[in-house]
């Protein structure tokens, strides 16, 4: 069973390697951000006070974010194993997380601000069935509209360059020190994120040992 986690500023990556991995080693892609978009998505409680403060630019309180992740990992659904993308975002969630599951990785894929700048805010959404976008590298066929629902794209509205500029703020101040607790462990592998996605792909395989192929 192997057990990893994914860490990288937004736009680095993360969903996408998450899922190249998970295609064929039989893991459970576990992403925080999806769960609580679900929720908004579909108006329930929680969904609504994520929404408030994903609207400010803001990081989900502790005490939530623990408790949704806990709830997703007593699933059991993850035989072969999980990597979980969103979580931990700071020292005290990163204890939590250690206390609690034997970590086999941690991937960071470095990304430099300014093309982080580039990525999150060329990215769009179908409010329709939730499929995204990208419009530097995943356009769609029809400009500005869903190439599955035809739906009108949207920016998410945590994709403003104002909530854009809290994150950044939030992670060089919060979370990046959550990875030199898990270096204490020697389990943390730097990737640099600004290659192509297959490349980046070959590249944490190789981090992690892993089939190349």
């Amino acid at each position: 069973m192997r057990k990893y986690v994914i860490m990288g500023v937004q736009g680095s990556g993360k969903g996408t390697q998450s899922e190249l991995l998970c295609a064929d080693l039989g893991l459970v892609h576990i992403s925080v951000g999806d769960i609580f978009r679900w929720h908004v998505q579909n108006h329930t409680k929680l969904g609504a006070q994520v929404r408030r403060t994903m609207k400010a630019g803001e990081l989900v309180g502790d005490d939530l974010v623990e408790s949704v992740v806990r709830q997703r990992l007593d699933q059991h659904d993850w035989n072969f194993g999980f990597i979980i993308d969103g979580f931990p975002r700071n020292g005290r969630q990163a204890e939590f997380f250690m206390e609690s599951y034997d970590i086999d990785g941690v991937v960071h894929l470095e990304l430099p601000d300014a093309e982080v700048r580039r990525r999150v805010l060329s990215r769009r959404l179908c409010p329709g069935c939730g499929m995204d976008y990208n419009l530097i590298a995943d356009r769609p066929e029809q400009e500005g509209r869903c190439d599955i629902c035809g739906t009108q794209l949207v920016v998410r509205e945590d994709d403003t360059p104002e909530a854009l500029a809290a994150r950044l703020r939030d992670y060089h101040e919060k979370t990046r020190p959550v990875l030199e607790l898990f270096r204490r462990k020697e389990v943390v592998y730097d990737i640099d994120a600004r290659a192509s996605a297959d490349e980046v792909q070959k590249e944490i395989r190789k981090a992690l040992h892993l089939p190349t192929s």
